[in-house]
């Protein structure tokens, strides 16, 4: 039983009333008043807080058992009341989540159901222990809250973005059905798609000179990029992979953007493959198209963590050599220092080159550019601005000689790497390049 400010209000009321009268009368006299009231009020709300109890409102929570990292995720609290209350719930999320709108407080009618919802954001993937409900409920004469903990033990599981890819898949989806036009993918590639009416700018090598003979008015043929190529993505989950990034490991940065890739390679009528290295390759997928394939590839990755142990790139490329004899777009997704510590980078990926079509993706931490770019005014800021400069120019080399190799390269900064990468896989596709 937790007091009231208005008990607290009424009991400085009363008290000081009663001492205010040991002016009138004998000054024994007022604190035995002092206390005669002090102790009835108390009394009250004892009973007050007993009447609440037959009151209580029902709680039950809505948890969706599979969570999104790095994704706020709302959680539902549905309420239910016979009498009008007023409450304050406490939830025993897990550990190490931040939440948004906790501890809630409601104002509620009689005879009504109420939903709240607060958000939880998980930095780790990982199996989750939720708790009970903590509740309050004021006290019909508003001098107590009624504490209680309602049992509502639940277990969920943080996997990768699933909301991402939600969202991603809607927009590929559109685009792909023509709700939303574009225009890049219209008269470039392989397959024939349709016909249409020539318009002012189209190439005249596409206008179908048979098909404008008979319907009377020029007609072009619209080509559309080949399906069923195949797109293998490689996972590092080595020592670089480990490192924080604005709150989330670069392994869970690049594991979302494997799958967002994955997304738009299924979405495209491609075969996707995948694979996940440190020192060897301990997750082989062989490319399929189905459409359980996005399932069987969340399952896969979402137990895996990465490892203090560098790197075996050789050995993955080796892996897609073996696996796969047909040409195929190679994505590597890793991060590196230079030139000098990335030399096994750049040897295995020119083994890919001109068979395969090799792209090497980094993923950067925002704060380095920020380092880079931000201004200082003392000697500690200058310090650590100059070292960000040249790791910055020390990747720009690295670049530059698996560009010169022929490796395509992607290097951005992590939280923005799933939407480059997946626009430079439409463009790759656009232009026929696979």
């Amino acid at each position: 039983m937790v007091f009231t400010l208005r008990f607290y209000l009424i009991f400085l009321l009363g008290t000081t009333i009663a001492l205010a009268l040991a002016v009138v009368i004998e000054l024994n006299l007022a604190l035995g008043l002092a206390v005669l009231f002090d102790g009835a009020l108390v009394l009250v709300a004892a009973a007050d807080s007993w009447r609440v109890r037959g009151q209580r409102i029902s709680l039950s929570r809505s948890l969706d058992p599979r969570l999104s990292i790095g994704r706020d995720n709302p959680i539902s609290l549905t309420l239910t009341t016979t009498q009008a209350a007023t409450v304050q719930i406490q939830d025993q999320h897990p550990t190490g989540l931040s939440s948004t709108g906790l501890p809630c407080l409601a104002h509620l009618p009689p005879q009504s159901q109420h939903y709240l919802t607060y958000t939880v954001q998980p930095t780790q993937r990982g199996v989750l222990q939720w708790g009970d409900v903590q509740i309050r409920q004021r006290s019909p004469g508003g001098l107590v809250w009624h504490s209680w903990t309602l049992p509502q033990a639940a277990t969920t599981q943080v996997y990768p973005d699933l909301v991402g890819l939600r969202d991603l898949s809607i927009r590929l989806t559109l685009q792909s059905s023509g709700s939303i036009r574009q225009a890049q993918r219209r008269g470039i590639g392989t397959e024939f798609a349709e016909l249409r009416d020539y318009g002012a700018g189209d190439d005249l090598r596409f206008v179908d000179w048979k098909a404008t003979a008979r319907r009377g008015r020029p007609l072009v043929r619209v080509l559309e990029p080949e399906q069923e190529q195949t797109l293998i993505i490689l996972l590092d989950r080595g020592r670089l992979m480990t490192a924080q990034v604005q709150g989330m490991r670069r392994f869970d940065w690049a594991m979302n953007t494997a799958l967002s890739l994955a997304v738009a390679g299924l979405n495209r009528g491609d075969r996707v493959g995948l694979g996940v290295f440190d020192r060897e390759v301990h997750t082989w997928i062989p490319p399929q198209r189905s459409n359980t394939h996005l399932s069987h590839l969340i399952e896969a990755l979402t137990p895996l963590e990465p490892v203090l142990l560098e790197p075996d790139y050789l050995g993955a490329v080796t892996t897609v050599l073996n696996h796969q004899s047909r040409r195929a777009l190679v994505v590597v997704l890793t991060d590196l220092v230079d030139a000098i510590a990335s030399a096994d980078l750049l040897a295995a990926l020119t083994r890919l080159s001109p068979r395969y079509l090799p792209f090497c993706v980094a993923l950067r931490d925002p704060l380095m550019d920020s380092m880079a770019t931000t201004p200082t005014s003392d000697i500690d800021s200058a310090y650590g601005r100059a070292v960000a400069l040249d790791l910055l120019a020390q990747r720009r080399l690295a670049f530059a000689q698996l560009k010169q190799r022929g490796v395509m390269v992607l290097d951005a900064p992590a939280p923005q790497v799933s939407t480059d990468l997946v626009d430079a896989y439409l463009r790759l596709k656009t232009r026929n390049r696979l």
